[in-house]
C-alpha cells in the first residue's frame, strides 16, 4: 500500500499538550466537511479502526479491519502492538492512537474507500477529533461513530431505526444522534473528513443491519482486544 498513510517522520510527534493543540490548530482548516463523499453504493471496501489498551498501562493494540462494503465479510485485518507516546489528556486522545493506527493502515494490502473510526470527528471540543485527524492525514473519506455522548446537546430521537436528532455544540450542528436499532440507545455520528453528515449517517445505517454498532467497529474492536490478550499472560 502507498506510504501516504504513514505519519510524516520528518516532523516530531507531539509530546505535550501545547504541541498537540498547535497541531490541531494547523490541521483543522484542512478538514473537508462538505463532501459529499462516496455514498454506500460507491464504496467497495470500508475499514473500521479501533484501539484497545492493557489495564493500567499505556500498552495498546491498534486494529484496522477491512470489510466488503456490500456483504460485510472481512477482507483483511491489520493489527499493530505498541505503547502510547502521548499522555492521556482530554481532547487530545488522538495523539495516543494515531501512530499505531497509521502503522496498521500502512500494512494493508487492500486500500479502503472509507474509514469508520470508533470515536468522534467534529463532535469534539476543538472540532478536531480522531476521525478528522485521521481523515486529514490519510486523505481518505472518514466518519466518526461514538458509542457515547461527548460534547453538545440534542433532543432524544424517535425509537425507530433511522430516526435522528442534530447534535449541537456552541450553536453549530457538529453531528447527529442516530438510532440504528429500534428502541436501542443511539450512536453519535460526526463528520471526519470528505463526507457530509447525511452521507455519514447513510454509511452507518448501511453498516448496522443487525447490531447497534457498525460492523466495522465490531470487527475492529474484536481484533484489537484479541490481539492484546495474546501478548499478555
Amino acid at each position: 500500500m502507498s506510504t501516504s498513510f504513514a505519519i510524516d517522520a520528518s516532523e516530531p510527534w507531539p509530546s505535550t499538550a501545547a504541541e498537540g493543540l498547535a497541531v490541531q490548530d494547523r490541521l483543522r482548516p484542512l478538514v473537508d466537511t462538505v463532501g459529499p463523499g462516496p455514498g454506500p453504493a460507491q464504496v467497495r471496501f470500508v475499514a473500521g479502526l479501533d484501539v484497545a489498551y492493557a489495564e493500567d498501562s499505556d500498552e495498546l493494540a491498534a486494529a484496522v479491519v477491512v470489510l466488503d462494503a456490500s456483504t460485510h465479510a472481512v477482507v483483511e485485518r491489520s493489527v499493530v502492538h505498541g505503547v502510547a507516546r502521548f499522555p492521556y489528556l482530554p481532547g487530545l486522545f488522538a495523539f495516543r492512537e494515531i501512530p499505531a493506527l497509521s502503522a496498521a493502515l500502512e500494512r494493508l494490502d487492500t486500500a479502503p474507500d472509507l474509514l469508520v473510526c470508533d470515536g468522534q470527528g467534529l463532535a469534539h471540543p476543538r472540532r478536531f477529533g480522531l476521525a478528522c485527524h485521521l481523515g486529514v492525514l490519510t486523505g481518505l473519506p472518514t466518519v466518526g461513530v461514538g458509542k457515547t455522548h461527548f460534547v453538545g446537546t440534542y433532543e432524544t430521537p424517535g425509537d425507530k431505526r433511522g430516526e435522528a436528532a442534530d447534535l449541537v455544540y456552541e450553536g453549530d450542528v457538529v453531528g447527529r444522534v442516530l438510532r440504528t436499532r429500534d428502541a436501542i440507545r443511539p450512536v453519535f455520528v460526526s463528520i471526519g473528513h470528505g463526507v457530509d453528515l447525511d452521507t455519514a449517517c447513510a454509511h452507518v445505517l448501511a453498516l448496522t443491519p443487525r447490531y447497534r454498532l457498525p460492523e466495522t467497529t465490531r470487527q475492529a474492536d474484536q481484533a484489537c482486544r484479541q490481539a492484546l490478550k495474546t501478548t499478555r499472560p
